[in-house]
């Protein structure tokens, strides 16, 4: 299996906000990666912005 092809600073976020290192998630099946950022947006939109919060 190949390297997933992206950018050293796409990689270096993805590796803080998914909690995993660079080196496992350059060598992450492709589905498993899609999977894991998709439950981090679904995390994400479920917390209310501070941008929203009007206080």
């Amino acid at each position: 299996m190949r390297p997933l092809q992206i950018s050293a600073e796409t990689a270096i976020t993805l590796s803080k906000k998914l909690g995993v290192p660079i080196e496992h998630l350059m060598h992450m099946p492709q589905h498993i990666l899609m999977q894991k950022i998709a439950e981090l947006s679904t995390e994400e939109a479920s917390k209310p912005s501070i941008e929203e919060d009007p206080s």
